[in-house]
């Protein structure tokens, strides 16, 4: 044991190198649409938003535009209208909302191809309250704790929305400046890429700052996505990085992404002095 323990310290001292490369990333071939949907239990105008594969890390990615987008239940049917045109973000025509128990069908009508997808919805998680404290050289504040990565209940993402644009001092500010969109989930599977991934970058904020905290329940399939996704972004870099590998669907051929259908639950707070 002692040994091991003498392996592991090594390896961990071991320094890392960087080496420049030219690989490409994805790549825009044929008419692969990449499809973010996610609907939700809120009443509202629903959004789909798609986009062409990128052909190069940190590319900006192309809009697909002029398509015809329904999504439908047992009861109703939902149309769908871009806007604003030429941007790939479709919106439904009328606000609606997701119901537990109903089965949901996308459809994505682009030139000669018709994308679908199926969707239920998993109940919603009541969020608990997050922590942060302050950092007294500063006088800013962090975040400490959202969320337990992995639970054996069901599968939760957290969506944080931090805006301290009306705290004295910043009103002024460029809105990037001023507000920050953390995204943290709750998984049944812990992966030894995740306990050892990348540091990400920790946000500061001032005393007044308001944080929304919103749960989105996740079905199985759609969890699953979503690890895969981490897999390969978020949790490579660090010391066990996983095998490249294709992200999984549940849309059909000539698409690539997810739709899923969330309860959503929110609980908001102000950062106290």
């Amino acid at each position: 044991m002692k040994k091991i323990t003498i392996y592991l310290l090594l390896l961990l001292s071991l320094p890392g190198c960087e080496k420049k490369t030219n690989r490409t990333y994805g790549g825009a071939a044929g008419n692969l649409v990449i499809v973010d949907a996610i609907i939700t239990d809120e009443l509202k105008n629903q959004t789909v938003t798609l986009t062409f594969p990128v052909a190069a890390l940190n590319e900006i990615p192309k809009p697909v535009s002029g398509a015809s987008i329904l999504i439908s239940d047992e009861d109703s049917t939902f149309d769908f209208t871009e806007q604003p045109a030429g941007s790939g973000i479709y919106r439904s025509n009328n606000k609606f909302l997701a119901r537990l128990g109903l089965h949901y069908t996308l459809l994505i009508f682009y030139h000669d191809q018709v994308l679908s997808a199926k969707a239920d919805m998993a109940p919603g998680i009541i969020p608990s309250p997050l922590n942060y404290s302050k950092d007294e050289e500063s006088a800013l504040f962090h975040l400490d704790w959202v969320a337990s990565s992995f639970s054996t209940q069901p599968p939760v993402m957290w969506e944080i929305l931090l805006d301290w644009s009306a705290v004295p001092g910043y009103e002024l500010q460029d809105s990037t400046k001023t507000h920050a969109r953390l995204l943290f989930y709750t998984l049944s599977t812990l992966d030894v890429s995740e306990i050892f991934a990348a540091r990400v970058e920790s946000i500061s904020f001032p005393a007044g700052t308001l944080i929304t905290e919103r749960s989105y329940s996740l079905t199985p399939d759609y969890a699953g996505f979503i690890r895969q996704v981490l897999l390969e972004t978020q949790w490579q870099g660090g010391l066990f990085n996983s095998l490249r590998a294709n992200v999984t669907t549940n849309l059909s051929t000539g698409a690539a992404g997810f739709f899923a259908v969330s309860a959503v639950n929110t609980l908001s707070l102000t950062v106290g002095k």
